[in-house]
């Protein structure tokens, strides 16, 4: 029976979620999504490996036809000396040029960005980050989610009790 995170004796990810943004759901309206494989160093991995990364306040920019992950941050791997990594360092993103230039199109409109929604690794043990293209949302909007939510999840707990009230 395997958990959401796999995890080994040694306390290592070897395939699942490493950081999910959240938050991103609720700000932006998700367009299409893309799974983009992602550049890292020895380090970064393994403090990835660990479970240690936040990606709520970052995004990725399309610049000179290539594909970076701003301000994400994996904080340095504590068992590495002076081989460490910057821990907000830019990250290159690795996407197809048709898939880029879909992309760069979708930026160019008013309102979207490229928003990292889930960074995992996939079955072969390789970084990936799910991107999606999303369109900001207005407080209104926001209100209107949260509402939502909270009525799904009272309905549920309404079913659950076999409606009674």
């Amino acid at each position: 029976m395997s958990s959401k995170n796999d995890k080994n004796k040694n306390g290592w990810i070897s395939h699942g979620l490493v950081a999910e943004n959240r938050r991103a759901r609720f700000d932006y309206e998700i367009g299409d999504t893309l799974e983009a494989g992602i550049v890292l160093t020895g380090t970064e991995v393994k403090s990835l490996r660990l479970g240690k990364a936040q990606i709520t306040e970052s995004y990725a920019s399309p610049e000179n036809g290539e594909l970076w992950l701003i301000n994400a941050h994996i904080p340095e791997y504590l068992q590495a000396n002076r081989f460490n990594h910057q821990e907000r360092r830019p990250r290159k993103l690795l996407v197809s040029k048709k898939q880029l230039s879909k992309l760069d199109q979708e930026v160019a409109r008013a309102g979207n960005t490229i928003v990292p929604l889930k960074l995992f690794f996939n079955d072969h043990g390789k970084a990936k980050l799910l991107i999606g293209i999303g369109k900001g949302k207005k407080n209104f909007d926001k209100r209107a989610t949260s509402r939502d939510r909270d009525w799904n999840r009272d309905k549920a707990r309404i079913m659950k009790e076999g409606g009674r009230g």
